[in-house]
């Protein structure tokens, strides 16, 4: 049964397993299941009508058939909206309810709105142990903290202008991890990206690794010149990742 303090790579499903299913489909997150993943990463905003709903855009335009801000649309009429392979918008409840209970969870907070009733969905679950919730907006993680002492919680890295203010964030927050873009290292190159990652780790925090572009992990053997210094990857294709750390005898 997976836990997010265990030894070794944690693997998390982004969006689910986004690279053949539609993202963030109950259908995506069963399948990174299925295909090896350790739990899965999904976004979560609020509807007019109070419903936490697992969605990454602001609106559901590019994702579904249909059009409009979910946060001016109340449940049933987001309900109307088809993913593809007949899947429907879910609620973050219904992921829960589809997942098996030792799937670990990463809710992003996309919406600040959001963050009350994600947290009364992890208590309802009373799923404390499997779940992270992370967020780019540090009000969000605030008002998150607000709500629950002992959620984990991670700071993700959106630009270079956060990193200062890690060491304090961690205390003010009890930060549990930073979610470190791989983009970061066409920028700043590989040699200081590393640094960074042990920077952070040696905080006391947990590395949480993301990627728009899977191939960066993959490029230049990136990803196995970190082995060691981080400990959860977040991958839009999860059997790719699976076999890769098989491959090197790392699950």
């Amino acid at each position: 049964m997976p836990r997010w303090d265990e030894k070794g790579i944690l693997v998390l499903g982004h969006r689910g397993f986004m690279s053949r299913y539609p993202e963030n489909s109950i259908l995506a997150f069963q399948e990174a299941m299925k295909a090896g993943a350790d739990g899965i990463e999904l976004d979560v905003w609020l509807t007019k009508d109070g419903k936490a709903i697992v969605m990454h855009d602001e609106s559901i335009d590019r994702t579904s058939n249909l059009s409009g801000k979910q946060k001016d649309m109340t449940i049933e009429e987001i309900k109307k909206a088809d993913l593809g392979m007949g899947q429907r918008i879910p609620t973050l409840e219904e992921v829960f309810e589809a997942l098996p209970k030792d799937a670990l969870i990463n809710i992003e907070i996309k919406d600040i709105d959001a963050a009350q009733e994600a947290v009364k969905v992890v208590h309802a679950f009373d799923a404390h142990d499997r779940v992270m919730i992370s967020s780019f907006n540090v009000g969000a993680l605030r008002k998150v903290r607000g709500y629950d002492k002992d959620v984990r919680l991670g700071l993700l890295i959106g630009d270079e202008g956060i990193v200062a203010r890690i060491p304090k964030l961690k205390e003010e927050l009890n930060l549990y991890s930073a979610n470190v873009p791989m983009e970061a290292i066409p920028i700043i190159g590989f040699n200081k990206f590393k640094q960074a990652l042990m920077w952070a780790k040696s905080l006391g925090l947990k590395i949480v690794l993301w990627t728009e572009i899977d191939d960066l992990y993959y490029q230049n053997d990136n990803l196995k010149r970190l082995i060691g210094i981080f400990d959860v990857i977040i991958t839009d294709d999860v059997e790719r990742m699976v076999n890769y750390l098989k491959s090197l005898g790392l699950r």
